[in-house]
């Protein structure tokens, strides 16, 4: 095990597999960069020549049909969106062509193709250049959809990813890149499908995927100043879901709270909620909670965006009044969390994160 951070588990995961499989390669907007797309693609090009490391000109839905007949005829593309907004403009490929392949030729062809996106938002991007995406595709059939929330995941899930026989979105939030984990050197791949407990509780499940484990963990902490046991699940995959850990985790607790880094409207954390409510073996105390975006476009101004996106307090708000606990605590936690989003930005993640991406 050695300490890396998430940008480069993901590095390291395509360099083994690059290396390990010649029909693997990289194509998108910056990969032979400089920065390498935040970090991630860092010295491919220079390993792997101009033959399996390609920029891209800025025609998103040519690229990713191209990719797909790459894929079609028996290499393994990888494709990356600096941002998931621009992948807006492929859907059409990846809807009507990649999802529907394995399918319509009797499971007798694949399309083994990795799609990475950035999520993520800071700086004041706004509502063009902060959106999520995955709840949107979740809706199609014949995708998975992959979000981890720590360099160690990030790289088991790219590399199961990347040997997958049909279309896998890799979503990556761009806070999370600078996070530092212990992460094995050799290759190991991490099952699509499968979430995890990250922390065990007997009071309340949390819900949780991408970096909204992280706020998840945050919570918990406070929580526990409350003798609040949370337990805390990393749904890794969100498509598809680790029904089987959902349910198991809700019946034990009896309460839960979903995190979701998108908009609350058919979102993934209502599908959640839907199969939580339709298992009839759940005995829920207090109806679920689900803590997601508001249904509106992100604000620019911090000023705005700062009551626009969750926070760990509240989190420990909502779950304090799950358990019933209206104690002097809740009051203290109001006043931090009033005077946190009025006094400072909170669209960058710490001074050492490197902007504006």
């Amino acid at each position: 095990m050695n300490e890396k951070n998430f940008a480069n588990a993901i590095l390291e995961a395509t360099y083994q597999k690059m290396t390990e499989d010649d029909s693997v390669f990289i194509i998108g907007l910056g990969v032979p960069d400089p920065k390498g797309i935040f970090g991630t693609t860092l010295g491919l090009f220079e390993k792997f020549g101009s033959k399996r490391v390609f920029d891209m000109p800025i025609s998103e839905n040519a690229l990713t049909g191209i990719c797909i007949g790459a894929a079609i005829n028996g290499l393994r593309p990888i494709i990356t969106h600096q941002r998931a907004d621009f992948f807006f403009l492929a859907l059409d490929q990846l809807i009507n062509n990649a999802s529907k392949w394995h399918y319509m030729f009797a499971n007798q062809m694949n399309v083994p193709l990795v799609i990475r996106l950035m999520v993520g938002h800071g700086w004041g991007q706004g509502p063009q250049h902060s959106q999520s995406i995955h709840g949107l595709i979740n809706h199609i059939p014949g995708i998975k959809i992959v979000m981890p929330s720590n360099p160690y995941d990030a790289k088991g899930l790219l590399i199961a990813s990347i040997e997958d026989n049909n279309p896998v979105v890799f979503i990556e939030h761009r806070w999370l890149h600078n996070m530092i984990g212990e992460v094995p050197d050799k290759k190991y791949s991490i099952p699509i499908g499968k979430g995890k407990i990250v922390k065990e509780g007997n009071d309340i499940t949390i819900i949780s995927f991408s970096n909204m484990t992280v706020l998840a963990k945050e919570a918990a902490e406070i929580l526990e100043k409350e003798n609040i046991s949370a337990e805390i699940l990393d749904l890794r995959t969100i498509k598809p879901l680790d029904e089987e850990l959902i349910i198991e985790s809700v019946k034990k607790t009896k309460r839960v709270i979903i995190l979701d880094p998108d908009w609350k409207s058919s979102s993934v954390a209502a599908e959640i909620m839907a199969i939580i409510i339709e298992n009839t073996s759940i005995e829920l105390i207090k109806p679920p909670i689900r803590i997601t975006y508001p249904d509106r476009f992100v604000p620019t101004a911090w000023t705005l965006s700062n009551f626009f996106y969750p926070t760990a307090l509240q989190v420990v708000i909502k779950t304090l009044e799950l358990m019933d606990k209206k104690t002097h605590f809740i009051k203290e936690i109001q006043k931090n969390l009033e005077k946190k989003v009025l006094e400072n930005p909170l669209d960058v993640p710490d001074k050492s994160f490197k902007g504006p991406f």
